[in-house]
């Protein structure tokens, strides 16, 4: 995968696409990223990417034509295959774990990171083909979203991850939060692993981390459990674990 990010601070990346798990799959050929500082695409003399918003109001406003040229530019030096120019702005959708496995089908994507009051409408119209947001808050600038993005798409490409039924087990990847997990000692400060994790008895483990995956999920994100989409058995290990917890049951009159 090719990812572009145009941004007004390419040093900003210099640190996140070396390191660890992004600095591998870069060093392996399976993850390209290109930083471009779309201030080198303005026309003026003295390289402004902004300008006062028309009708008035504080700030300034990112104007088209050098984000727009740099989008382009990108476009024809990337892969001719499936491409998406994303917005970073708090406008955008937010950021979930379905619209990472959906980024990481393409073959090529560009990071467009936001800053000031926004960007002109017109690049959303000429160049954009999505808008993500982290959340419901405002940062300075699209560049850590963009590095989200990065992070998140990188780890579902083939051979980034060493192992790959972590990416299946982790949080979200099920729709579930991940359950605890523990490692040695046994017990540390009076706290002891659960003795189910110490017999061996693997479809009892699985068991276990389903449903403590189902609880924790239950009590600190009910907004993400889909009653209409739970098999026979996730319904009853919800219902179960809500009478054992006092909780409604989401997605239900109950809940």
């Amino acid at each position: 995968m090719i990812i572009d990010v145009l941004t007004l601070f390419p040093e900003m990346f210099e640190g996140v696409l070396g390191t660890s798990i992004l600095g591998r799959a870069v060093r392996s050929g399976r993850l390209s990223v290109r930083v471009v500082n779309f201030r080198d695409y303005a026309a003026n003399k003295h390289r402004t990417v902004d300008d006062y918003p028309y009708g008035g109001g504080s700030g300034m406003v990112l104007a088209p034509d050098p984000i727009v040229r740099a989008v382009e530019d990108c476009t024809r030096s990337g892969p001719a295959g499936r491409r998406r120019a994303v917005l970073l702005d708090p406008r955008g959708r937010r950021l979930t774990q379905e619209i990472v496995r959906e980024l990481a089908q393409f073959e090529h994507l560009v990071l467009i990171c936001g800053h000031y009051e926004g960007f002109d409408e017109r690049i959303r119209q000429l160049v954009a083909d999505d808008e993500i947001s982290l959340g419901d808050f405002v940062l300075t600038g699209g560049e850590i979203p963009a590095m989200a993005v990065i992070d998140a798409v990188a780890r579902l490409l083939p051979g980034v991850l060493g192992n790959a039924e972590s990416v299946r087990a982790e949080s979200f990847a099920g729709g579930w939060l991940e359950y605890p997990q523990y490692t040695r000692p046994p017990v540390y400060r009076g706290l002891a692993v659960p003795d189910v994790l110490l017999s061996g008895h693997h479809g009892e483990i699985g068991r276990w981390r389903r449903r403590e995956s189902i609880r924790r999920t239950l009590r600190r994100r009910p907004d993400l459990v889909d009653w209409s989409a739970l098999g026979p058995e996730e319904r009853r290990d919800v219902e179960e674990i809500c009478r054992e917890e006092g909780l409604p049951v989401p997605g239900t009159e109950d809940g």
